[in-house]
């Protein structure tokens, strides 16, 4: 038997847990519990089969009272002595996709990269669509493409718009872009026709991950109208390996911004489910923005509530997540589009000006909340690095 010293620094202590998929050398995908720089083998730890899968699904499905308790046996486990053959090191893990997405949805819920969106896109035109105030606004993207950290990402190819010709090019994406987000993974699903409320929000989602929802924005603008996004987005979704259960969230909880006007009734309620996350950007090494969750007009609760309003049914392993999180300042704003105002006002990366992504960039994504005592816990990082257009 192992006892696990954590230092207090840490931000994967005790009042963290975030559960993960990893494998060994000597032994296939399984689910594990981080502390620290180890992770925790609950296949072995706790000798429950639902552990034993490649992925988070079968244990997700369980429910709210099952995710309690499981996370009371770990409370218990990790402040005592822990199995020897349940321990592995952080280094010897190799991490995968924690679960299997059935869809995948993206909101645009902050206030600020919409308005700065609507500036760039709309310069003759009132930043926000008249809709943007009274409904979350989303699209519904491509579960196949959603990848975990660390894993490569080909610059897209598609139909560039036109530039002096007759009609439009075609050709790697010369405006690849990334927007800083954070996701929510749905445990137990909801039937067809039904909806789930903002006070029902706990029952239904399980934790969060950090999102990397690569964009090309020359594709996105060409194709976007009338439909919206398409081939720039649903080439790639990196995610991070670690679920931060909403339990561990509790005292990151606080106020939405002001909601003027007033959201419809299906919109109201369901307690306080702003989050008080600082994400951290980093271009190449360089750390670029710190986009604050906490600015986000749209809580995520009133999204899920959108989401299923007209009946659309929720499965385990959906994953929906914020859109871009941007704040009011330049060193807040979550996409490059954004933080050097559409290519005319670069950044400085490594020394130099730079606009949008060149292949063999790197960028890194990570977040920090306020812990349930008093330090604040890690929601790890998502990382990729662009490659060549094939």
């Amino acid at each position: 038997m192992t006892v696990l010293e954590v230092p207090g620094d840490s931000p994967f202590g005790t009042s963290n847990l975030p559960y993960g998929v990893f494998s060994t050398a000597d032994a296939g995908p399984r689910v594990g519990v981080r502390l620290g720089e180890w992770v925790i083998d609950l296949s072995r730890a706790l000798g429950e089969e639902c552990f034993a899968h490649p992925s988070l699904n079968a244990f997700l499905a369980q429910g709210r009272a099952r995710w309690a308790e499981v996370r009371g046996r770990l409370a218990e486990l990790v402040t005592g002595e822990v199995p020897d053959d349940a321990v592995v090191g952080l280094g010897a893990a190799r991490m995968h996709l924690p679960f299997e997405v059935a869809d995948y949805v993206d909101f645009y819920a902050s206030q600020s990269h919409a308005t700065n969106l609507g500036r760039l896109l709309r310069p003759d035109s009132v930043p926000l669509l008249p809709n943007w105030k009274h409904l979350p606004v989303g699209y519904h993207g491509r579960s196949g493409t959603v990848v975990v950290s660390g894993t490569g990402v080909v610059r897209p190819c598609g139909q560039l718009g036109p530039t002096g010709g007759p009609g439009p090019d075609f050709g790697p994406s010369r405006r690849l872009d990334i927007e800083a987000e954070v996701g929510f993974v749905v445990g137990v699903g909801s039937e067809p026709g039904s909806r789930i409320t903002p006070a029902e929000f706990a029952d239904h989602v399980f934790g969060v991950v950090l999102v990397n929802d690569w964009s090309a924005r020359d594709l996105q603008s060409w194709e976007g109208a009338p439909l919206g996004p398409f081939l720039g987005k649903s080439f790639a979704t990196s995610i991070s390996p670690w679920v931060v259960p909403l339990a561990a969230l509790e005292a990151a909880r606080i106020d939405t911004p002001a909601q003027v006007p007033e959201p419809l009734p299906y919109l109201r309620g369901g307690g306080r489910w702003g989050l008080d996350i600082e994400l951290s950007v980093a271009w190449n090494g360089d750390v670029v923005s710190r986009p604050p969750f906490r600015e986000m007009y749209w809580s995520p609760a009133q999204m899920l509530a959108h989401l299923t309003v007209n009946g659309a049914r929720t499965r385990t392993g959906d994953l929906f997540a914020s859109g871009t999180v941007s704040g009011p300042t330049r060193d807040q704003y979550g996409s490059f589009m954004e933080l050097s105002w559409g290519g005319s006002e670069p950044v400085t990366v490594g020394g130099r000006p730079r606009t949008f992504l060149e292949d063999g960039d790197e960028v890194v994504i990570s977040a920090t909340a306020p812990g349930g005592d008093g330090r604040r816990i890690g929601l790890g990082e998502v990382r990729g690095r662009v490659a060549a257009a094939r």
